[in-house]
């Protein structure tokens, strides 16, 4: 791995995407790392809060850029990363620099052992490495850089900390941060309303995503501090016959086929149901390297009037009744599935519906009674739009 000192910059490929690793080492009291893009327009400037990509927003627009997630928490000491996905290949003429950027949540990254930013192809081969040695108040960092340079792409390290947080950062790129309103003084002042009691939203349970990476048939232990409930699933396989993910009974047995995809190349969304009362357990077969995330559902992609999509996917549906009319562009079997919570919680985890099972060229009507999870499942181009 090409090790650069702080400044440096050597030449990146474009053909294919690139994994970021913002790297340290877990160790107890050291604060949460979280790792953030922002993608700069020639002035060095956000065009707008679109061109932050972090965990709360983890897709910019064009798709060239997302946020994966971190991997799984090992024992202390071990190495934990989170993850940054770039296709440099996809990114919009007008920008010029790709930031990746650190921040510290409840400390200082003079607190976080074994800083470093690595650079690698989808396959793990190295592309750069840039180690933070000198870290103390800072709570927030440019690690480094992408940019053009005579049409092609390279990478920079920078290395340049932050006392003033994210906030900080963001706000030297062009991002507004607003600051909560002061209280108004004075002896009329009248404290407002308390806020209403909304009812809470199935399908916005957040906790932190995590990375798993293997190869073959694995069985994957999740974090067993998943909140009991849906759980996004999101795996990328290339040149492989087949890709399946399975959930696991309590003794690790296969139970349901959750995926099953058979393209060469699978990026692919489905759901999973993490138990109650024990941690969630996954089989996941292809015959070759797969990585997989495990993702809180606010990660999904949420419509009420229109979506478009290709092959494997999850949805949420937040409309009112009406008609589910869609369209299918493929060979094989296309089938939508409806999740929704249990309508006798006591009894049931949740509740499934079948609305579509068709093979090949589709166009197909389904009535939905409401806000739902839509499974969809394919092997082309896909749209779904809704008469009310």
């Amino acid at each position: 791995m090409t090790q650069l000192p702080r400044g440096a910059n050597v030449p990146v490929p474009t053909q294919a995407a690139l994994q970021v690793a913002v790297a340290w080492r877990a160790v107890p009291g050291a604060p949460f790392v979280d790792v953030s893009a922002l993608l700069l327009d020639g002035g060095g400037r956000v065009r707008g809060d679109g061109d932050l990509v972090f965990y709360n927003q983890a897709e910019h627009p064009s798709g060239a850029v997302r946020h994966l997630g971190k991997s799984a928490p090992g024992a202390p000491g071990s190495a934990a990363a989170d993850w940054l996905w770039l296709d440099l290949a996809r990114v919009e003429p007008a920008i010029g620099r790709i930031v990746v950027a650190a921040s510290a949540d409840g400390g200082a990254f003079g607190q976080v052992p074994g800083l470093d930013v690595r650079v690698t192809d989808l396959s793990g081969a190295p592309v750069a490495y840039f180690a933070i040695g000198d870290a103390t108040r800072e709570t927030a960092f440019v690690l480094g850089e992408f940019y053009r340079q005579e049409g092609g792409w390279r990478f920079r390290a920078v290395g340049q900390g932050y006392a003033s947080g994210l906030a900080g950062l963001a706000t030297d790129f062009g991002i507004v941060v607003e600051a909560p309103p002061a209280p108004i003084p004075g002896p009329g002042y009248v404290p407002p309303a308390p806020a209403p009691t909304y009812v809470a939203d199935p399908f916005s349970s957040s906790f932190r995503p995590s990375t798993h990476q293997g190869r073959g048939k694995e069985t994957v232990h999740c974090d067993p501090t998943l909140p009991p409930g849906w759980a996004l699933l999101e795996i990328e396989s290339y040149h492989s016959i087949s890709t399946t993910i399975e959930s696991c009974d309590a003794h690790g047995r296969a139970e349901d086929f959750l995926l099953m995809a058979y393209e060469d190349d699978v990026r692919a969304r489905t759901v999973a149901l993490v138990p109650p009362d024990r941690p969630l357990t996954l089989r996941v077969d292809a015959d070759t390297p797969w990585t997989l995330r495990v993702l809180p559902l606010t990660h999904a992609r949420r419509f009420d009037s229109h979506i478009e999509g290709h092959a494997h996917d999850l949805v949420v549906y937040d409309g009112p009744p009406g008609v589910l009319d869609f369209s299918h562009h493929g060979e094989s079997n296309f089938t939508v599935h409806r999740h929704t919570p249990p309508r006798e919680p006591e009894y049931d985890a949740e509740d499934q519906d079948l609305l579509v099972n068709e093979i090949g060229e589709v166009h197909v009507s389904a009535p939905v009674p409401g806000p739902g999870l839509l499974r969809i499942s394919g092997d082309g181009p896909w749209k779904c739009a809704v008469r009310r």
